[in-house]
């Protein structure tokens, strides 16, 4: 009887307390970001910025809650029309981070451009050695993958889960592996 009782309460937490989360979450972004947010983009909860929030977006995202994004000093994220951030994803840019159009990047995926400098004192306050991530259209990074800085990724290849991917990957290729090599090409 007494989920019964609730369930109307339970109807109004997940059609209507949803909805209002999905656009507080846009609208949170928009302003955070400082400019606009296609409303076609889909912001399922909260994201976490950091930094100077330097972070572009195409249309028709799918933004799952628990992404973490962070660009520092001049560096920039720009997502293509169709992206997929699932949870718990972090991207980081010095630089750039670029993501095409129809990129997925599955669950705790990490993308960074920049790496701590080595230091013997202090590798805290030695800064940073940074270089620009570009990944292509329609790519597909596993569960857990890892793209550091300097890497690419060509279009159409997928990354293996809790693959890392340390240099260039060539267009249509399946890797996966740490560090990161060619299984074969994708010819889906």
């Amino acid at each position: 009887m007494l989920a019964a009782a609730l369930a109307p309460l339970a109807w109004f937490q997940r059609v209507v307390l949803h909805r209002w989360t999905r656009l507080w979450s846009l609208a949170r972004l928009q302003e955070a970001t400082g400019h606009r947010v296609d409303s076609s983009n889909v912001i399922m909860g909260p994201i976490e910025l950091q930094g100077t929030r330097n972070i572009r977006l195409g249309r028709n995202a799918l933004i799952y809650p628990g992404v973490y994004l962070e660009t520092q000093g001049e560096g920039v994220i720009t997502l293509g029309d169709d992206v997929v951030l699932s949870r718990g994803v972090h991207i980081v840019a010095f630089e750039r981070v670029t993501l095409g159009a129809g990129c997925m990047v599955g669950e705790y995926s990490s993308l960074r451009d920049a790496n701590h400098k080595l230091d013997t004192h202090s590798i805290r306050n030695a800064g940073h050695v940074s270089a620009p991530i570009d990944i292509g259209a329609n790519v597909w990074l596993g569960r857990g993958s890892t793209v550091l800085k300097g890497a690419s990724i060509g279009p159409n290849s997928v990354v293996g889960a809790n693959a890392v991917v340390t240099k260039p990957v060539d267009a249509e290729q399946i890797v996966g592996g740490v560090p990161a090599r060619v299984l074969r090409h994708n010819s889906a």
